[in-house]
């Protein structure tokens, strides 16, 4: 029985799998996902490139890592292949879940988990009339926002965009009808408008990881991913703030749990990153000025890292630039200030963890770079044990 993975164009986090499989000695069997035909008739079906037929490769493998960037693309392969007969991680149950902010939120909100106060208007700002003119709905849409969220600041996001795209605050009426105005259907966001009551969350946010394998419980690990700075309000690590390593209070790691649960329900095996809020409100344990002050003497180390990542060279020698990745994390970690950083954002957590509001569930979450490199987590072992669990729970082997 072997192990497939999947993917639209080989990243870092696809050439770390391969090589923690190789380390592992598990041979996985590559499978594409973006100039190929899938053809499905009487006679079954076929998955070929221009080149190369993939058809019994495909039947060949009893588990697939799907590691296709777009959502779209993740879950139309999730389908496919599931109706092929093989067992995807993540499922395609799960990819239908974490494909939608909204449906992520309404799993959480019935599951009894804290979120941020939700509004999602089934509505478009502006729509086309018969004659050939159009209809306004920006200021009914505000109505609706307002009356349910106040006239506070108000978060308008994309229900599946990622990496903070589009993501856009309203600080007042004028502002949240400007964004109104300038929200349009699209692949990110199909169809209405969804927002939320900002969360004071102060200057960071989580990303915690949970997997489970067949046949066991689910696995919170101990220690997150906390993306923060004072740039603006979103904390994403993709427009540049910096990471930190931090050790989660049991609470939160039993609140991650559920959150597993309420998407991964009947599936056999799971690997999810969930993002997460702390609402502290005024609760700030140490003052914005010192903890800014400690964020520029980390810049330095900091832009050393990212000129790492941003090397195009890593495709070409990946075990070269993986090492000069390994040794800037190293030093950026090993600042006096990333351990000052670090100790406020860990009794801010403790202080506050009841407060704290899931917002998000990633079904593929980056992970070579800043997750193995800053939490310690090589989220590969994980991937390549699910699959191993799913083939010996089904084989016994």
């Amino acid at each position: 029985m072997s192990i497939g993975i999947l993917y639209e164009r080989s990243e870092t986090d696809e050439m770390g799998i391969k090589l923690t499989a190789e380390e592992l000695g598990i041979n996985l069997v590559y499978i594409p996902f973006r100039k190929v035909a899938v053809r499905l008739d009487k006679d079954g079906y076929s998955v070929r490139s221009k080149g190369k037929n993939y058809s019994k490769i495909i039947e060949a493998v009893t588990v697939v890592l799907n590691r296709a960037q777009s959502k779209n693309r993740r879950f139309l392969a999730a389908n496919i292949l599931e109706a092929f007969g093989k067992n995807v991680i993540n499922p395609s149950s799960v990819e239908y879940v974490c494909y939608s902010k909204l449906r992520t939120l309404l799993h959480f909100w019935k599951g009894g988990i804290k979120t941020p106060r939700t509004v999602y208007v089934p509505c478009d700002s502006h729509e086309p009339r018969a004659d050939g003119g159009e209809i306004r709905n920006e200021e009914e849409i505000a109505d609706l926002m307002q009356q349910e969220l106040g006239n506070g600041s108000i978060v308008v996001k994309p229900d599946a965009g990622t990496h903070g795209k589009n993501v856009r605050l309203a600080r007042e009426r004028n502002d949240l009808l400007t964004i109104l105005g300038e929200t349009e259907p699209s692949i990110i966001n199909p169809v209405g408008v969804l927002a939320q009551k900002l969360v004071q969350k102060w200057f960071y946010d989580l990303r915690i990881i949970v997997t489970k394998e067949s046949g066991k419980t689910p696995y919170c690990y101990p220690t997150a991913l906390a993306r923060a700075g004072f740039k603006e309000f979103r904390t994403n690590t993709f427009l540049g703030n910096m990471v930190f390593d931090v050790k989660l209070p049991p609470h939160i790691m039993n609140v991650a749990v559920q959150c597993s649960k309420t998407i991964g329900k009947n599936s056999k095996a799971w690997l999810l990153a969930f993002d997460a809020m702390i609402d502290i409100g005024e609760d700030k344990i140490s003052d914005d000025e010192y903890i800014k002050a400690e964020f520029e003497k980390l810049e330095h180390s900091f832009d050393s890292v990212k000129k790492v990542k941003s090397d195009r060279t890593k495709k070409r020698n990946f075990s070269s630039w993986n090492k000069r990745l390994e040794k800037a994390f190293q030093n950026y970690k090993s600042q006096e200030a990333y351990g000052n950083i670090k100790k406020i954002i860990e009794e801010s957590m403790e202080r506050n963890k009841h407060n704290i509001l899931f917002h998000e569930a990633n079904a593929c979450p980056e992970f070579w770079e800043q997750t193995r490199l800053v939490a310690g987590i090589n989220l590969a072992v994980p991937l390549l044990k699910c699959a191993q669990s799913v083939i010996e729970s089904d084989y016994g082997e």
